[in-house]
């Protein structure tokens, strides 16, 4: 089969690598028929996430045709079509029976390596390093599904991919941020990035009932489609952005704040220069500069969400700012299962059509170069859908 492998920094190909077996009763194999380039596979890409060997198959957002099923699947049959949770979850173990899945204790066969840099193991995931368990990603033609009985959700007849693809990660990423911050009616949430994930964490805000919220980016496209969901969009390059939230908020600051950008961070300050000298050496691993104005900018007594990745290690936090000002923190890889039918429900009920995600189809072949229009945000880059 084809598959979308990493081969270095910046440096994406199209492979012909083994088609995927059953490794376990538990599996499932899927004949993809849509996926995508998310943001945090852009940390690959760029080098920060470490443990990616030549050859591995990059995607965790995925799609499919059952086309093999364990023996201890019981609960899907060939030709269903599910879509699959980017976390790898047993099911089964402490964190599973709590909800809590991308804890899972049981699906990163390289927990003591995640251990070393983490002090405990989280879920295995797709397409993510071998810190993350080396599982085989969903930009290929075939997946091997590990705990198949446990992750995919069955897709309703009559739904388009576009619709529920986006179940797989950044839906369900864009929510728990949202939730995560306790929303109440008179709130206002404050979204840092307006990429995938900021996307729907702003409208998952005002399904969840804030009073206003507020984007900051600095591309037009992504403030515009921020502006169309019903924010006020913040142009960092162009806005004092700590005085517009002042102004918005009668001088108090959001009520809560998301930071949907994470590790790769951009501004115009000396503390986003120090931050971009500082990772080009390695001297930290995150730049942490959109953290550093979410904290800053939130009101006292309340909610920093951060559904951004980080990988390591950052430096120059204001932890006296968050410290004085009795600051909530809520973060972590998104607990995707606990999610599924809840939003499918709100896709079903036309609450939500997730497809206005989607700026780009592109077929396999076209991924590599996809990868760095992605990276550089060319040709009005937002998300990427791979068809197959």
């Amino acid at each position: 089969m084809k598959a979308a492998c990493w081969h270095g920094v910046h440096d994406v190909r199209i492979d012909t690598v083994p088609d995927p077996k059953i490794e376990h009763p538990r599996d499932i194999i899927l004949k993809i028929t849509a996926s995508a380039i998310c943001g945090s596979d852009l940390h690959l890409y760029d080098g920060y996430i470490p443990s990616m060997k030549e050859g591995d198959i990059l995607g965790h957002e995925f799609m499919g045709e059952i086309v093999e099923v364990g023996s201890e699947v019981k609960n899907l049959a060939l030709g269903e079509r599910v879509v699959v949770p980017f976390t790898i979850s047993c099911g089964h173990c402490f964190f599973c029976e709590r909800d809590l899945w991308s804890a899972c204790d049981e699906s990163n066969p390289n927990a003591d390596a995640a251990k070393a840099v983490y002090g405990a193991s989280p879920a295995g995931l797709f397409g993510y390093s071998h810190l993350f368990g080396g599982y085989a990603g969903g930009q290929a033609e075939y997946v091997r599904v590990p705990y198949g009985d446990v992750g995919p959700l069955k897709v309703p007849t009559g739904w388009r991919d576009d619709q529920v693809l986006f179940l797989s990660d950044i839906f369900p990423t864009g929510y728990m941020a949202a939730e995560n911050c306790n929303i109440g009616e008179n709130d206002t949430v404050a979204v840092w990035g307006c990429g995938p994930v900021g996307q729907f964490a702003i409208r998952s805000a005002i399904l969840l009932g804030a009073k206003q919220v507020i984007a900051i980016d600095r591309f037009p496209e992504r403030l515009e489609l921020a502006r169309n969901a019903g924010a006020i969009p913040v142009n960092y390059a162009d806005a004092d952005v700590d005085e517009v939230l002042k102004t918005l908020t009668s001088g108090r600051g959001p009520d809560a704040c998301i930071d949907a950008v994470g590790m790769e961070a951009h501004g115009y300050g000396l503390d986003a220069l120090y931050d971009k000298a500082k990772q080009f050496v390695r001297l930290q691993s995150d730049r942490p500069t959109a953290l550093r104005q979410a904290i800053m900018a939130c009101r006292k007594g309340g909610t920093v969400s951060i559904p951004g990745v980080y990988g390591g290690l950052i430096d120059k936090m204001p932890i006296g700012a968050a410290f004085g000002k009795g600051l909530t923190f809520k973060m972590g890889q998104t607990h995707v299962q606990r999610y599924l039918e809840p939003l499918l429900d709100l896709i079903t009920s036309g609450k939500i059509d997730p497809s206005f995600i989607v700026s780009h189809r592109i077929g396999l072949d076209e991924v590599p170069e996809a990868y760095e229009q992605f990276r550089t945000k060319e040709n009005q880059s937002i998300k990427y859908m791979i068809t197959f």
